[in-house]
């Protein structure tokens, strides 16, 4: 008898101490996860803030610190993530003021040229938007930040289900995707309060011009790809075209049939 109680004592001692140790060992395993989690945190939390902390310094030095003096669109700079439109290897570079690969041998613009051309468009907000050449979706991006409807036309299928996924992502549901030639525009839509062009035409597309409503603006640089273009501001005043040249540029093409 005095033997099983010896016995029966050890094996409770034993299950006590197995238990503590158990116990021991997940509280172990729950701080570890827990800073592990805390660690993957922080560092998202830096990658952000260093992200808007570029995002800043674009506005205030590549923007402001030029002639981009429109509130909306420095505002609408300001709020577009530009990194969710690049390529991933190009994700440190995002908001530097420069162009970017972006496949399929085109390029997303640099933001001072976004941010002028969608200034000379002298949005108030409550416009209907037409964009040739939606590339990455970025410039899409910043009008939908402004204006209540934008219709972006975008030749290269790869591009064009891109852009859509990426708008779709970021919560642009203002924003129609078509893939189409932008050279015709969308007539289905139009006409259009403003027109921007984001690739260069070696003349005017009549299209676009039927598509301008009475009072509308359009942006487009026109020249030869490889040769000197020049951004223009076209304004329809009284069903007549009035030309204001901009600056010279330098885009990829309008590609298509015709």
């Amino acid at each position: 008898m005095k033997l099983l109680k010896k016995a029966l004592t050890i094996n409770i001692i034993f299950f006590i101490l197995f238990s503590l140790l158990f116990n021991i060992t997940l509280i172990f395993n729950g701080c570890a996860y827990i800073k592990k989690v805390t660690v993957k945190e922080e560092e998202q939390d830096n990658s952000e803030k260093r992200i808007a902390e570029k995002r800043e310094y674009m506005v205030t030095h590549h923007l402001k610190g030029r002639d981009i003096v429109d509130e909306k669109v420095l505002e609408a700079m300001g709020k577009a993530h530009r990194h969710k439109f690049v390529l991933e290897r190009y994700l440190e570079r995002a908001y530097e003021d420069h162009p970017l690969p972006i496949g399929y041998g085109q390029t997303i613009s640099q933001p001072y040229i976004v941010a002028l051309m969608t200034q000379l468009l002298e949005l108030k907000g409550d416009e209907k938007v037409l964009e040739i050449g939606t590339g990455s979706g970025y410039q899409a991006a910043i009008l939908a930040e402004i204006v209540e409807e934008v219709y972006t036309v975008e030749i290269i299928d790869g591009l064009c289900e891109s852009a859509r996924n990426r708008l779709d992502k970021s919560g642009y549901d203002n924003v129609k995707v078509l893939c189409s030639d932008g050279y015709f525009g969308w007539e289905e839509n139009s006409p259009f309060d403003k027109i921007i062009v984001t690739c260069a035409p070696d003349h005017i597309p009549p299209p676009l011009i039927e598509q301008l409503k009475e009072g509308g603006v359009m942006v487009l640089p026109v020249g030869p790809p490889g040769a000197y273009q020049v951004l223009w501001q076209i304004k329809n005043v009284n069903g007549e075209l009035e030309f204001k040249e901009i600056i010279g540029v330098s885009f990829v093409p309008l590609t298509g049939k015709h």
